[in-house]
């Protein structure tokens, strides 16, 4: 099967057929395991659900339902990093608030040669696919089960793509995510604030860097300036969209 005779049949039920053909071909020969693929997609389920892992700047990560798919938006909290800390060859020590599959902390590490970092989720599921990536991607990292409103250690800096979506919303999500993404990776509570409120009582680490949602920025900033955080910088995805906020701690001085 060519890829774009694949693609013809993937179009219906994909955004990018012909990119998902060459993946697929790249990967599958068997004629009956591509028919199985596309019925599965054609339910809509994500194709690196059904492969098994998927590209996130410069590395593959395994991914699964028991972790959220990571997404080009996510990398828009990369380049916030890169751009706020471009020394790259200091020894930073940062944690991952909800690593989830690992890709944002794994990503950080193939950049920052000499950092350290922990991951902290609450899936231990999360967590054994988090140490399968770091390893799969040629990184040394700690993954922990530990809730962030139990976190004292002190670090550098921290990240956090958290849950942001208001529970009212899942129901509404496009079923590739609202079926095969967890919902404890996507459930951010009534107003999608839940998690950012216990990301602003952190103490113990004077800069952060958040991933958001749509149209959230103004009530998040409110969040933090009440608990004693400004507003470093904000940073757009691809879309336009403010995907990232950085702040800092008043009483930090970097």
């Amino acid at each position: 099967m060519t890829p774009s005779a694949l693609a013809q049949k993937l179009k219906s039920f994909s955004d990018m057929p012909l990119l998902e053909a060459r993946w697929i071909l790249s990967e599958v020969q068997s004629e009956k395991k591509i028919l199985n693929i596309l019925k599965r997609r054609q339910k809509g389920e994500p194709l690196s659900k059904i492969l098994g892992h998927k590209g996130f700047w410069k590395g593959d990560f395994i991914t699964s339902k028991d972790v959220l798919d990571p997404r080009a938006d996510s990398e828009t909290l990369i380049e916030a990093v890169l751009k706020t800390l471009p020394n790259k060859s200091i020894p930073y020590s940062f944690v991952d608030i909800g690593t989830g599959s690992g890709c944002l902390l794994i990503s950080l590490l193939m950049e920052y040669k000499n950092a350290k970092a922990v991951g902290l989720d609450l899936s231990e599921k999360a967590l054994k696919i988090a140490q399968k990536n770091a390893q799969k991607n040629g990184v040394k990292a700690k993954f922990i089960k530990k809730d962030m409103r139990t976190l004292n250690d002190s670090f550098d800096f921290g990240i956090s793509n958290p849950p942001y979506i208001p529970t009212k919303n899942i129901e509404k999500l496009d079923k590739n995510v609202r079926l095969y993404d967890p919902l404890m990776a996507l459930d951010g509570g009534k107003n999608g604030l839940d998690y950012y409120h216990a990301l602003s009582q952190i103490k113990s680490i004077p800069l952060l860097f958040l991933e958001i949602g749509k149209g959230q920025k103004t009530a998040i900033c409110q969040l933090f300036k009440k608990a004693g955080w400004q507003l470093l910088s904000t940073h757009k995805d691809l879309g336009g969209i403010i995907r990232v906020l950085v702040f800092q701690k008043n009483t930090c001085k970097r």
